[in-house]
């Protein structure tokens, strides 16, 4: 019984003392840092797609910041050799004829590891990757030692589009998308942005590695029996939109659902902590349908405060944000001052929220974007 409340007490410590701060200094990104909050918990992977200077990054630095441990962070190019991931081999055990590692300060040493432009992995490192974020476990050789890494972030500005680099998506068991945050929200990302940049959040709380861990032995203590019959529904229903879960995955996922009771300080898992699931995309299109499928799943669910604050947010667009993104394309079509290459990006934009639109709930707010949507098209037409 003592065991139980110690593993609820460091979730919600986690919550408290590492994930809400990250928050508050981090405008509009709540969602990815509570999923960075979730596979820390269950020890899993998060890929974070989207463009530069979207603070994935600086994200992962302040997370490595609040936890007492090594973090190694490396940026691949399509030149990336091992060595620079894992570290050389020792000269004086070369010498000696012996192929050991040198891995001081090196990925095989870090509790937080972040690799940035994922998907520039090349042949050389691609199965000593996969090792280590499938097994945890660095091998080379010979050699062959377990990896304390509690936690992998890779990000990238694309998805993969060959197989080889499909397999190494694969082992992201979660996915997020990291952009610019709405233009209305511009003056606290500055704000925000400009504290950090001062120190003015320099003496952070923080939560050791051991207490990770101990949170890691507590998930099969979480109880599922109560939703296990609503995520056999889920998968299933998901399987049948042509989202690919393999058995393996459905179970790896349930660790997720634990993790989400975990650091709601509850032992057992509830129907509303299935909103992880939303996230388990392999293409943008996906998105919407997951995110229709699994709203549609936690809407019979009571709600709760001791909810993850996640399942009380729905995954389908809104349809005012949706509506002010238009205005703003049809303005930047007004100004004569629009390049041609702008007006290409707006064609794209413009072909985004069209997609989008068609996700969202209310039948007339549907139907008024679209209008508007469509009166946009023949204006791309006409000469700036």
């Amino acid at each position: 019984m003592k065991e139980r409340a110690l593993d609820l007490e460091q979730g919600r410590r986690l919550s408290t003392e590492v994930l809400e701060p990250m928050k508050q200094a981090f405008v509009g990104k709540d969602e990815i840092v509570d999923l960075m909050g979730i596979c820390l918990v269950a020890g899993e992977n998060l890929f974070l797609l989207g463009p530069p200077g979207t603070a994935k990054s600086a994200l992962v630095r302040e997370l490595g910041r609040r936890l007492e441990g090594r973090s190694f962070e490396y940026l691949l190019t399509r030149f990336t050799e091992p060595s620079e991931l894992f570290g050389p081999f020792d000269i004086r055990k070369l010498k000696e004829g012996e192929l050991i590692t040198n891995t001081e300060g090196m990925l095989p040493e870090a509790s937080l590891i972040f690799l940035d432009e994922l998907l520039n992995a090349n042949s050389a490192i691609l199965n000593s990757l996969l090792m280590v974020l499938n097994e945890r476990v660095f091998r080379r050789g010979k050699e062959t030692r377990a990896l304390p890494a509690l936690m992998v972030v890779g990000a990238s500005n694309r998805l993969p589009e060959d197989d080889a680099l499909g397999a190494l998506f694969d082992r992201f068991l979660l996915r997020v998308v990291c952009d610019n945050v709405p233009q209305e929200q511009l003056a606290e990302v500055l704000d925000a942005g400009w504290k950090l940049d001062l120190g003015l959040h320099a003496a952070r709380p923080t939560v050791d590695i051991e207490t990770v861990r101990a949170l890691h032995l507590a998930l099969p203590r979480v109880e599922l029996s109560r939703v296990r019959p609503a995520v056999v529904e889920l998968v299933l229903k998901l399987r049948r939109a042509g989202i690919a879960i393999s058995d393996r995955r459905a179970v790896k996922l349930q660790r997720l659902v634990a993790a989400s009771a975990l650091i709601c300080g509850r032992e057992h898992a509830s129907v509303t902590d299935l909103w992880v699931f939303r996230h388990i995309w392999d293409t943008v299109e996906q998105q919407q349908v997951l995110a229709e499928l699994v709203d549609a799943a936690l809407k019979g669910a009571s709600p709760d405060p001791s909810d993850h604050p996640r399942a009380r947010e729905s995954g389908l667009p809104d349809a005012e944000a949706l509506a002010r993104d238009v205005e703003r394309i049809a303005e930047r079509l007004s100004d004569t001052q629009t390049s041609s290459a702008d007006r290409s990006v707006l064609r794209d934009r413009l072909g985004v929220l069209a997609a989008r639109s068609q996700w969202v709930r209310d039948p007339d707010a549907r139907t008024v974007l679209t209008s508007k949507i469509e009166a946009l098209w023949p204006r791309f037409e006409q000469r700036a």
